[in-house]
């Protein structure tokens, strides 16, 4: 099967080795012929030097147009990082090995505190890339300036071929395409929450039975696939038929440095391939189906449609439809069970928590299934899932870049006392990278209990001012043009689950001794700040958030 237009970035690369490394040697080789000098012996030297030499004309030249634009528009620098090695390697390898071994995003805090800002320049290999935690910064690039970036060229290579032409892949009118089925009745189908939720605490009370431990992530992570794959396809996957993992069997996350090592070989192809064998079927019975309805004079409504359906009847591209059902999907598994995973682990940590909110639930539930009108009544039930995302929002991490004009980011926000009130230059097609969980954390916004989870805050008139006066610096479901169409799912999807996880269970206690021994906490984390020093399981990020290892848990029913 074809992948044409992933070949991009290996076309990119190309470009930029024969930029880099060829071309220099070339001039020189030219100029030399042409001048009648002969080289001799000092070729390799001479070679090398001229990329040497290149290179650092390159850089200089784009610092002087960079200062040049900034002076036009009035504006500064953003603050560059500064190593001790060329190219700031030695930083890139610090922040590597902090990444992948720290506490989440750690080392990206460290570097910010260490430069006193919120919005660096890496200057990695001296390319220009931007990191952030600031809340100015990330309400500019997702509201109010949102005109001076898009998804950009960085995002499309990394992803084209597992998203493709799906919505979190693209920045035109795919929004709009899918928009129209995300409907009140559609984002609150609790006939098939209960459906799905009945087979999932099957699983539950049986391990509850015989006090043995669950991966509570894995399990969320079929519910939620489950549930939207008959929503999305109107055919369930089935996930939560399939064999539990066992115990410290749960495998660390492999990761990989891209692009070079897939320069050659695109590892995601098989894996892309088993879901095009899966879902091209679907979508042809589809299409043929919509002619067969279309010969017959059949019409239907949207509210009778599936997701699949829908896009069947605003276009006939089977790849395009294909790869808006899979960044839907995988839109309504990750958000969902990553928020139920988190929810259920500070229950397990915080049992007075689940003590208030069983009481809730019991006062305007009692033993029945939610309506929503009574989910709309939980408002402690609100301010634990908002808590929740708060501390542990399931993309922490996003990216945009910007457009091909430069442009300015406005002042930085109060974390660090700042010495001008210039804005910030923001070079033309360069990628922007802003953590939304650092944001949320930020004690500067928050207060200074900012990293401690206390669902009161979202309650107590006082403290939510900082919120309702500001509520850029609260974006889990992102914000602007682009926010998440699906947020309303998702949030009465977690909503159902936990009345009905409330109604059937009191307890919810950690099992570390099932989790991989490698997914524990490491024993120096209780010497380090904020959440670190506290911290029960060991949170990381792929393109969402996840607990190392799963989160194990055993469940327990009030005795009879």
């Amino acid at each position: 099967m074809a992948y044409e237009k992933n070949a991009n970035f290996r076309l990119r690369i190309t470009r930029d080795i024969f930029r880099l490394l060829i071309a220099p040697p070339l001039a020189l080789a030219l100029v030399a012929h042409v001048a009648h000098i002969r080289l001799g012996w000092w070729s390799p030297l001479a070679y090398l030097s001229s990329i040497v030499f290149a290179t650092i004309a390159r850089v200089q030249y784009a610092d002087m147009v960079h200062r040049r634009e900034a002076k036009q528009l009035g504006a500064r620098l953003i603050p560059r990082v500064v190593g001790k090695w060329p190219g700031n390697i030695d930083v890139m390898l610090k922040l590597r090995k902090g990444l992948s071994t720290g506490y989440i995003y750690q080392a990206y805090l460290d570097l910010f505190e260490e430069y006193q800002c919120t919005t660096l320049n890496t200057r990695f290999l001296w390319t220009d890339n931007i990191i952030s935690m600031d809340q100015e910064h990330c309400k500019y690039v997702l509201a109010t300036g949102f005109n001076h970036f898009w998804r950009g060229t960085a995002q499309r290579e990394r992803l084209e071929t597992f998203l493709g032409d799906g919505i979190f892949n693209r920045d035109d009118e795919h929004r709009t395409l899918a928009r129209p089925f995300f409907t009140r009745d559609r984002v609150s189908d609790f006939e098939l929450f209960e459906r799905y939720t009945a087979r999932t605490f099957a699983i539950l009370s049986e391990k509850a039975a015989l006090n043995e431990p669950i991966d509570v992530q894995d399990l969320y992570a079929r519910f939620t696939i489950d549930a939207a794959s008959e929503s999305l396809f109107g055919k369930n996957l089935d996930t939560l038929s399939a064999c539990l993992p066992r115990p410290s069997s749960s495998l660390p996350l492999e990761r990989l440095i891209w692009p070079l090592f897939e320069l050659f070989d695109d590892k995601t192809i098989p894996y892309v391939d088993t879901i095009r064998h899966w879902t091209d079927p679907l979508v042809k019975q589809t299409l043929e189906a919509k002619a067969a309805a279309k010969r017959a004079g059949v019409e239907r409504n949207v509210e009778e449609k599936t997701f699949l359906q829908h896009l069947a009847d605003s276009t006939e591209d089977v790849g395009k439809i294909r790869d808006q059902l899979l960044n839907i999907l995988l839109a309504a598994r990750d958000t969902t069970a990553c928020l139920l995973t988190y929810v259920t682990y500070f229950l397990a940590i915080h049992p007075d928590v689940a003590e208030k909110l069983r009481q809730e639930v019991a006062r305007v539930c009692g033993d029945q299934p939610p309506t929503y009108e009574k989910i709309k009544k939980l408002k402690y039930m609100k301010a634990v899932i908002d808590e929740t995302l708060r501390l542990f929002p399931p993309v922490p991490l996003n990216q945009r870049q910007s457009r091909p004009v430069s442009c300015t980011l406005p002042v930085p926000d109060p974390t660090f006392p700042v010495d001008s009130q210039r804005p910030l230059y923001m070079p033309k097609s360069t990628t922007f990278f802003y953590s939304t969980l650092l944001v949320q954390r930020n004690k500067a916004l928050w207060g200074p209990d900012a990293d401690e989870f206390d669902p009161d805050r979202w309650i107590d008139p006082g403290r939510l001012s900082r919120y309702t006066s500001n509520p850029m610096m609260f974006t889990p479901f992102s914000a602007g043009p682009r926010i998440c169409i699906g947020q309303n799912y998702a949030y009465n999807e977690a909503s159902y689950f936990l009345v009905r996880l409330m109604q059937q269970f009191c307890t919810f206690t950690l099992a570390p001794d099932a989790q991989p021994p490698s997914s524990l906490p490491p024993a120096e984390w209780k010497a380090g700040r904020g959440r670190m020093a506290f911290e029960r399981v060991r949170p990381e990020a792929a393109m969402t958030l996840f607990v190392k290892g799963g989160l194990w848990v055993r469940l327990g029913r009030e005795a009879s």
